[in-house]
């Protein structure tokens, strides 16, 4: 990922050449730019607004974004340096919110880790076997990224899915343990396994961002145990001053900056002071305020950027990715599926291969870095897509304690 384009790391080096490829590095952002980009981000709510189909807001983003990018008519150009940085800062703060949704600090939560953690490597298992087959028989040469694909679950998607029916009882809670496990797993593993060629510098690069995650926690750990935390929200409270949010992005770019400097994805920065805010217990206000911003404006301003930066006419000169794009979903849905052999229920097993952020994170990485065929991002967001219809229709008919 990139931060500004007046360095001159690979990482940059990559953003300009993918700008380049596309001839519209010339195009600046305006504010009719952006008001464009908030009128057509619109499209999520009013397709989330459709009756029974609950559909999530960030597709209806997408799809915009896909119209009015290099799918479509070329209005929105997602190779200009100013929407990139603004994408990629979306990109950090919709991790934030994903991994502030994680319930880390539900005792009960903790203790359904074990059997959680037991599935996801279960699927693990399986998407590694069913990774190496699909690369196989497209010939990509993808088998280590088919696998964390495969395995990924998406917190944000899943979580508010199992509260919009009501779902609770001691099978949802092995089902949020499971899903918070294999999101954390494969968010970590996805940069050694895009380009496995850099694989040692993307571990260190991570084990970096890692560390400094663990020590901001600590911190925040000590300012709870402390008091000092208390006294700065009451603080900040009274006096408007905003201090928490205006601290937790400022620890956010940072952490962005460190995996940038360690050319890491900085969703790893997002997620990690997402986990680390989620640990110590997040403020209402800071919530509401991280809610804001990211919905409001970051958020759908990243996925219509995707949407726009994906071109689907690849796949019309690359048929063969209709079918990577379907073999994907479908195996998504197998491998999460089959653990209703060891003893998890059918729906349960099914909503857990919904997944968003890990491809998206892999196009995003993979489109920046050319490191993805010609046709493969839209594939991958395609396989997405199928898990995310599979798991909308699986937890519509149950809604029942034991789903």
């Amino acid at each position: 990922m990139v931060s500004s384009w007046t360095t001159s790391s690979p990482a940059d080096e990559s953003c300009k050449e993918f700008a380049r490829s596309y001839e519209w590095e010339e195009e600046s952002v305006s504010f009719a730019t952006l008001a464009l980009i908030g009128a057509v981000a619109l499209a999520g709510p009013l397709l989330a607004l459709i009756p029974r189909l609950s559909l999530p807001m960030l597709l209806g983003e997408l799809m915009a974004g896909i119209a009015l990018g290099a799918s479509g008519a070329r209005v929105l150009h997602p190779g200009n340096a100013t929407f990139l940085f603004l994408a990629n800062v979306g990109f950090a703060l919709v991790m934030f919110v994903a991994g502030s949704h994680v319930p880390v600090r539900d005792a009960r939560v903790r203790g359904a880790l074990r059997i959680g953690g037991l599935r996801a490597a279960g699927v693990g298992l399986v998407s590694a076997a069913l990774g190496l087959a699909l690369a196989h028989s497209f010939n990509t040469g993808h088998a280590p990224l088919y696998a964390v694909l495969l395995a990924s679950s998406s917190a944000a998607l899943i979580l508010p899915m199992l509260e919009q029916v009501g779902v609770s009882g001691s099978g949802a809670l092995d089902t949020i343990a499971q899903v918070a496990v294999a999101d954390t797993a494969c968010i970590v593993a996805l940069p050694l396994v895009i380009q496995p060629s850099r694989a040692g510098r993307a571990a260190l690069g991570a084990l970096a961002v890692a560390v400094v995650t663990v020590l901001i926690w600590a911190v925040f750990a000590w300012l709870q145990r402390s008091g000092y935390r208390r006294r700065a929200h009451r603080l900040s409270e009274q006096r408007h001053f905003a201090l928490e949010l205006r601290i937790s992005l400022t620890l956010l770019f940072a952490l962005a900056a460190l995996a940038t400097a360690t050319h890491v994805s900085v969703m790893l920065a997002g997620f990690g002071i997402g986990l680390a805010v989620a640990a110590i217990g997040e403020p209402r206000r800071l919530a509401h305020q991280l809610f804001a911003l990211t919905e409001g404006l970051f958020g759908p301003l990243f996925f219509v950027w995707i949407g726009a930066a994906l071109d689907l006419r690849a796949l019309g000169g690359h048929p063969k990715y209709i079918a990577v794009g379907a073999a994907l979903g479908a195996a998504a849905v197998l491998a999460h599926g089959s653990m209703r052999f060891v003893g998890q229920h059918t729906s349960s097993a099914i909503v857990t291969s919904a997944q968003l952020g890990v491809p998206i994170a892999a196009v995003t990485l993979g489109t920046q870095q050319h490191l993805l065929n010609a046709g493969e991002p839209a594939a991958i967001l395609l396989g997405a897509l199928i898990t995310i219809a599979a798991a909308t229709l699986a937890v519509r008919p149950h809604p029942t304690p034991d789903t």
